[in-house]
């Protein structure tokens, strides 16, 4: 009794660490979504060139996923972890030095290093808990995407006050801080580690199967799409409804903070309802908001018997913020889904797979921000971001319906919740 005990205080005390390390690792990956904009002013950047300032630490975070959850599997959690947080310390504050487009690119690539700590964190905490609670346990360690939210209450505030510079400043003392708990209150458990006679070949055999890269399309839009409307969502209200920098960063964060924090809910919903009927509501709720969303400012006129009437149709920034507000809730319900359809088929290599999907995600997070703002310097439409959008869930919806839904009883007594 004991000895359950102790493992049950670990247990609690590795998950509430690391979503804190994981919460401060994502609003520094997050950075340039608040920054990004008085950089932006600075050099003179177009669309295209904001999104691939706000995209590039996204980049290194996605490709380093994959070798830090195959390393997570070897040589545990705890130390990778502390490793990845130390490194990136350095690079934050050396952001505040840099004064050229290109010294903001390089270094961003190596601040984004922070975002692989997902696949660091979502094998090392689910493997403290007994397999009825690794949804919830993966979704409370997910939440620590709200640290996207986190950054549009402290960054702006930061701003305004002092400039950009002290952001990263601030940031890597944050970063620093958060280390040193981690280490503090972290454990190690060699029984969770892969056997030492297990190839690096042989877990990522797991790319040929055709589930994961379903699961990969899937985690593309819920987390790929969550970062990159979080690093795009400031500009926007800017942008589009003409707010200040506080107020627009405010109102993402009713999206970015949901889409975090509930994350933990949508692990326990997975649970109890399974996967597959979690990530089928969130891809139909995702449709119809971002066909709302798609929808831009639109004047027409209209001839009749009394002359020109003339009509406008488009969302206010109330409705906008409302659609995102559910939007985000319905994103923080499919990344804690999605990662139950590997806990439950990949049980055994969950660092190598969430570390795949998780880089499809974070590729995601990086392609997108890139394409809104071609797609915007292109036709000039700030909502073709959501028209985009818009076809990718179309796409897995299509996707899901013919290898899952389609192969579901609907009625009869195998139909799921059937009486016996």
């Amino acid at each position: 009794m004991a000895s359950e005990l102790g493992n049950s205080r670990k247990a609690w005390s590795v998950l509430i660490v690391s979503t804190l390390a994981f919460t401060v690792c994502f609003m520094v990956w997050m950075m340039f979504g608040v920054i990004g904009i008085p950089i932006k002013k600075m050099l003179n950047l177009n669309a295209t060139e904001f999104g691939l300032l706000a995209a590039t630490p996204v980049l290194t975070g996605s490709l380093i996923r994959v070798p830090l959850g195959i390393w997570t599997d070897r040589y545990g959690g705890r130390i990778v972890m502390a490793i990845l947080m130390a490194i990136t310390v350095p690079a934050i504050w050396l952001m505040s030095y840099a004064t050229a487009y290109w010294h903001f690119l390089v270094i961003g690539l190596f601040v984004g290093l922070a975002g692989g700590s997902f696949s660091v964190g979502t094998p090392y905490v689910a493997r403290w808990f007994p397999k009825n609670r690794q949804g919830m346990a993966m979704g409370v360690y997910g939440a620590g995407n709200s640290g996207a939210a986190v950054n549009k209450f402290v960054a702006p505030v930061l701003l305004v006050a002092f400039g950009w510079a002290m952001v990263p400043q601030v940031y890597a003392v944050i970063m620093l801080a958060a280390l040193v708990l981690f280490w503090l209150f972290s454990y190690s458990d060699p029984s969770h580690l892969v056997p030492s006679h297990v190839k690096f070949s042989d877990q990522l055999k797991a790319l040929k199967d055709p589930k994961v890269l379903k699961y990969c399309q899937y985690y593309s839009i819920v987390f790929g799409g969550y970062v990159a409307l979080s690093l795009w969502m400031v500009q926007y209200y800017v942008g589009e409804f003409g707010l200040d920098i506080r107020v627009a960063a405010l109102l993402a964060a009713c999206f970015s903070l949901p889409g975090g924090v509930l994350r933990a809910f949508g692990g326990i919903l997975s649970d109890k309802y399974g996967a597959h009927s979690v990530t089928w509501w969130v891809m139909w709720v995702s449709w119809v908001c971002l066909f709302l969303l798609s929808y831009p400012q639109t004047d027409f006129t209209i001839l009749t018997v009394n002359g020109p009437a003339t009509f406008h149709i488009g969302l206010n920034v109330y409705t906008f913020t409302a659609l995102m507000f559910i939007l985000g809730i319905a994103w923080a319900f499919g990344k804690a889904s999605v990662f139950k359809y590997i806990s439950d088929d990949y049980g055994a290599n969950i660092g190598a797979i969430s570390g795949i999907v998780g880089l499809a995600g974070g590729l995601g997070g990086f392609v997108l921000p890139i394409i809104f703002g071609g797609l915007m310097d292109l036709t000039g439409i700030r909502s073709s971001a959501f028209m985009f959008m818009y076809g990718i869930v179309w796409v897995s919806l299509i996707w899901m319906y013919w290898t899952e839904v389609r192969r579901t009883e609907v009625m009869g007594k195998n139909a799921s919740g059937a009486q016996a």
